[in-house]
């Protein structure tokens, strides 16, 4: 979940209290990566409004690469056929980085940011 933030300092302290730890981000860059177990979220500063579901294939929940994941470009061809709209298409030929939004059916923005 990348949630967007009035004041990351003031976020940031409140997550703590749950026990979350930064795994990535700093404040200079005005977002923070929050770790607690399994649980994610990103804390964002003036980046987007409103908050985002995110999903970063070829990592784990650490941020580290997995060996075996779907490209996010079978992605976009599977959400295709199931008559979702991806935006902004992935070209096929390419490889390695790419993101694409997507609006579920509430409004609420769905981002799939592939980092590899």
């Amino acid at each position: 979940m990348s949630l967007s933030v009035k004041d990351l300092s003031v976020s940031k302290q409140f997550y703590e209290k749950f026990g979350f730890t930064i795994l990535g981000g700093s404040m200079e860059q005005n977002y923070l990566i929050m770790k607690n177990e399994n649980a994610l979220i990103g804390l964002f500063q003036g980046m987007f409004q409103g908050n985002i579901l995110t999903f970063n294939p070829g990592w784990d929940e650490n941020g580290k690469n997995i060996e075996q994941f779907n490209d996010i470009r079978e992605i976009q061809e599977h959400l295709k056929t199931e008559g979702v709209d991806a935006g902004t298409e992935i070209d096929k030929k390419t490889t390695g980085l790419a993101s694409m939004m997507i609006t579920e059916p509430d409004g609420n923005m769905i981002l799939i940011d592939q980092h590899r």
